[in-house]
């Protein structure tokens, strides 16, 4: 019989092993909300539109204790009896899922942008930075972003950046046989809509900028991650998590008396 240390090992591998068998969620074809499904080139993606007029979005990063939330369950209870419409995963993190570049949570820095100079997507510069400031939302080149001197109401950084200005990172590569489920944001509509895009099928770099630039008519739009790429949409009856997150992005209904 295993020692109990090595019993608990194996069992969180399998639990891991498993959480990347989960098929990717889907929503009925009469589903109406923020989210809804469209296909390019043979891979689904779903699609959230969400409108800063009548909700509110939100970075989840670290707690009060500056501890990472890790689970939409922990984002849910930090929430104060709101209800979560929508969250997804939303940057590059640490092993203990603190984030790794610029978090900007509530109006308040939780850690510093990086621009990244080792390996990895991170590393494949440009990245950039997703932030909402004066109630408009916006992705832009880290740099730039840093160059600018914003002063956001929320910002998270991630890597690499998908499009900027209209054009597909110069390191993608058509035809990559790198594939994963992916996930990623743009802003629509001059700021006044975020669009979150989850793929339902591994897809490569290449083809996911291509669906933001081409599909999405996004000029500039950021890759959240792969592989770990998860979505909590209960109206769409989804709750997929692939591992233990790092920073999360949450939608909440706006408070229609606030300005």
């Amino acid at each position: 019989m295993l020692p109990l240390a090595a019993l608990k090992s194996t069992l969180a591998v399998t639990v891991g092993l498993f959480s990347w068998l989960q098929q990717t969620p889907e929503l009925s074809e009469s589903h109406t909300g923020l989210c809804r499904t469209e296909e390019m080139a043979g891979v689904e993606y779903i699609v959230c539109d969400v409108p800063l007029d009548r909700h509110a979005v939100s970075l989840r990063a670290v707690d009060e204790s500056g501890k990472s939330y890790q689970t939409f369950a922990a984002v849910r209870e930090s929430l104060g009896g709101r209800e979560a419409r929508l969250i997804m995963n939303a940057g590059m993190y640490h092993e203990d899922r603190r984030p790794v570049g610029l978090a900007v949570q509530d109006g308040r820095m939780v850690h510093e942008a990086v621009l990244g100079t080792g390996s990895g997507n991170y590393s494949m510069r440009p990245n950039g930075v997703f932030y909402i400031e004066n109630g408009r939302a916006h992705v832009r080149e880290s740099q730039c972003y840093l160059d600018e001197g914003h002063k956001p109401e929320l910002a998270t950084q991630s890597g690499p950046m998908l499009l900027i200005d209209g054009e597909l990172h110069p390191r993608f590569i058509d035809g990559s046989d790198s594939r994963f489920v992916r996930n990623g944001v743009c802003a629509r509509d001059e700021g006044r809509t975020v669009t979150l895009v989850l793929s339902r099928k591994p897809v490569n770099f290449w083809d996911f900028a291509v669906f933001f630039r081409d599909r999405l008519d996004c000029r500039d739009a950021l890759f959240f991650d792969g592989k770990v790429s998860s979505l909590y949409y209960p109206a769409g009856g989804i709750d997929y998590r692939q591992d233990r997150l790092g920073p999360m992005l949450v939608v909440t209904d706006r408070d229609q008396g606030a300005e």
